[in-house]
C-alpha cells in the first residue's frame, strides 16, 4: 500500500490519501481521543501518536492535526497507523458510529425561513459543486447551517476548522461567490 501525503493551507494538518475509499458517505470529525476511541478505530490509532490533536476522514483521504510538534517525527507513526489498519481489513468507523452519524446529519439544525426556499437551494447548490470540492482538495469540509437576514452560517471541519486562511476562505472566496450568484447573500459567517 502507498500512502500519498498533501500539505494543506493549514501548516498544522497534513491530508493522508491511502488510494482507498475511506469514508463512502458522509465525513467524520474527531477533536479528541475519547471521542475517537468510541466511533472509529482508526482515529483512536491515529490518536495514540504524540502529538495528534485531530483527525478528519473525508471521502478518500484522512487529515490529522497536530500540535507544536514537527511533521518529520510524526509522519511514518502517522503513516504506519493507517497502512495497519487497511491492511488489516478493519473498519474505519465502528457499525454504532456509522448509524450515529446518519442519525446526525439527518437531524443536524440547519435554520432558514421557509420563504428563503429558494435561495437555500440554491447556495446549498453552489456549495456542492463549487466549493466543498475545493475545500476537500484542501483536507476539509464546508458545511450549509443556516441562512438569515441575508447571512449565510457555515460550519468548516477537517484541515479548515482553525486554519490561519479560512477567514479568508469564508470572506474573499465562499463569500464572492455566493454574492455574485444569489444577490440576496451580504456576508458569510462561521458557526462551531
Amino acid at each position: 500500500m502507498f500512502i500519498q501525503t498533501e500539505s494543506t493551507p493549514n501548516p498544522a494538518t497534513l491530508k493522508f490519501l491511502p488510494g482507498v475509499v475511506v469514508m463512502a458517505d458522509g465525513t467524520a470529525d474527531f477533536r479528541d481521543a475519547p471521542s475517537a476511541a468510541q466511533a472509529s478505530p482508526l482515529a483512536a490509532r491515529l490518536f495514540d501518536v504524540p502529538g495528534v490533536t485531530g483527525v478528519f476522514f473525508g471521502y478518500d483521504f484522512v487529515t490529522v492535526t497536530k500540535d507544536g510538534q514537527d511533521w518529520q517525527h510524526m509522519k511514518p507513526a502517522i503513516l504506519g497507523a493507517i497502512m495497519e489498519h487497511f491492511m488489516a481489513g478493519l473498519p474505519v468507523m465502528t457499525s454504532a458510529a456509522t448509524t450515529q452519524a446518519r442519525e446526525d446529519a439527518e437531524t443536524e439544525e440547519e435554520f432558514f425561513d421557509v420563504a428563503d426556499q429558494e435561495i437555500v437551494v440554491t447556495i446549498k447548490e453552489l456549495l456542492d459543486t463549487r466549493v466543498r470540492p475545493a475545500v476537500a482538495q484542501d483536507g476539509g469540509d464546508i458545511t450549509f447551517r443556516g441562512y438569515e437576514n441575508g447571512t449565510v452560517f457555515l460550519h468548516m471541519k477537517g484541515a479548515c476548522a482553525g486554519c490561519p486562511s479560512s477567514t479568508a476562505t469564508l470572506k474573499h472566496g465562499i463569500q464572492n461567490l455566493l454574492r455574485h450568484f444569489v444577490p440576496e447573500v451580504q456576508q458569510v459567517e462561521q458557526v462551531v
